[in-house]
């Protein structure tokens, strides 16, 4: 897979944050080389949270996310705002674009504070260094103010480039360091293990092509050195009986659950893709707690199903059709299901009863895991597709017992 092609959920985000014509967009286009974000003296240009995946070296494939001024007025302002402030839940790296003619605002403090609050790695940037010398001696006491680290800022200029390229190395300093025990599947299998990948084939899939969690699955399971072979559910049973050797494991795409574990032998490992993204990318524990909590669902009761992509929603959708089918199939209840898609995550959750979430492939880490925190801090059970299926089909011990700790 090229970095061209490197999904949206594992590209590092990089939230460009700021007031109203501090120069974002302009550090943006500095940045990449490219006229990518639009530029304007007239405050406002960048109205709404705009995502775009790119090339960014010296780090790699890259997503950089261009935000609304902080400084928006209005009723629309507010909301443009609100917009921006959610973007921190995608960063995993920030950058605080400061008007250097300016200085540090209030609105610069309260967006530092949400930064810093969240722990998410940031660098402030003073802009347009080429209209002002810069005052060394306030800027320090700004950053001592502030409880930042001298090396995590830095003065730019976006018309002259002057110090883009020490950005550049600044910004590839703070990308987290990678786990290599930190992997989808690989952790799970050896070298010359044979995996099984369920996936069907309907109306609901893709054409041409497999989702993403697939995909993903079976580039992972390549650079384990392990055999990856990919059947209908419908092949299953006759692959299982051609095989001259027990495979290792088989994955299954969740709604298929229910037939593939009766087709597979006890005595080989069983899992799905869903159930594999919430180990990767969440907390597998809290999900699988969550799932429980379909046993005390009400009448009345609400529950969110939510999604982290958007896509053409099919007769027989499995988010909005055939899982609300087994929940009110499992729990007998009369139920309020509400949905939602893509970056829309309700702020307040405390109506809801239990939330079930998609496996989060297009999300990356950090957002899956505040969406995940927000559910905790509202004590409302959250778990996924995967999972939940699991466990209204009566096979969520054997779906998890590969992953040790659970």
């Amino acid at each position: 897979m090229s970095m061209n092609h490197t999904p949206s959920g594992e590209r590092i985000h990089i939230g460009i944050f700021g007031k109203r014509n501090a120069g974002k967009s302009s550090i943006i286009n500095a940045l990449t080389g490219q006229n990518l974000a639009i530029v304007s003296d007239v405050q406002g240009t960048t109205t709404d949270p705009v995502l775009k995946a790119m090339e960014l070296l010296p780090l790699g494939p890259v997503v950089i996310i261009d935000t609304p001024g902080l400084d928006d007025e209005g009723e629309l302002g507010a909301l443009r705002i609100q917009k921006a402030h959610q973007m921190l839940n995608k960063s995993d790296i920030a950058l605080l674009v400061v008007d250097g003619s300016i200085g540090i605002t209030t609105e610069d403090r309260q967006i530092l504070e949400r930064i810093q609050k969240k722990n998410i790695p940031y660098a402030v940037i003073f802009n347009k260094a080429d209209l002002i010398q810069p005052d060394t001696d306030k800027d320090n006491k700004f950053l001592h103010d502030c409880r930042i680290d001298e090396k995590h800022s830095i003065w730019v200029s976006a018309e002259t480039k002057q110090n883009i390229f020490e950005l550049k190395e600044l910004i590839a300093s703070l990308v987290p360091a990678e786990d290599p025990k930190h992997r989808l599947v690989g952790d799970l299998i050896h070298p010359s293990d044979l995996i099984i990948l369920v996936v069907p084939i309907d109306k609901a899939a893709p054409k041409g092509r497999l989702i993403l969690p697939q995909q993903q699955t079976i580039r992972d399971i390549l650079e384990s050195d392990a055999i990856s072979i990919v059947v209908k559910e419908t092949c299953l049973k006759e692959t299982l009986k051609s095989l001259g050797r027990k495979p290792a494991l088989v994955i299954t795409d969740s709604q298929a659950f229910k037939k593939v574990a009766a087709e597979t032998p006890a005595d080989i490992p069983l899992t799905s893709f869903s159930i594999l993204f919430a180990k990767y990318k969440g907390n597998l524990k809290t999900l699988v707690k969550g799932a429980r909590a379909l046993d005390n669902l009400k009448d009345g009761d609400k529950v969110l199903i939510s999604e982290g992509c958007t896509h053409h929603r099919q007769c027989d959708d499995i988010g909005t059709v055939k899982l609300p089918e087994w929940i009110k199939k499992h729990t007998g209840k009369t139920l309020d299901f509400q949905f939602t898609s893509g970056t829309e995550f309700p702020a307040a959750l405390d109506d809801y009863k239990l939330i079930i979430h998609c496996g989060g492939c297009t999300l990356n880490e950090r957002e899956m895991k505040y969406r995940l925190k927000c559910a905790e801090d509202a004590a409302v059970p959250i778990t996924n597709y995967g999972t939940a299926i699991a466990y209204m089909h009566g096979i969520l011990e054997r779906s998890i017992a590969v992953f040790s700790g659970i």
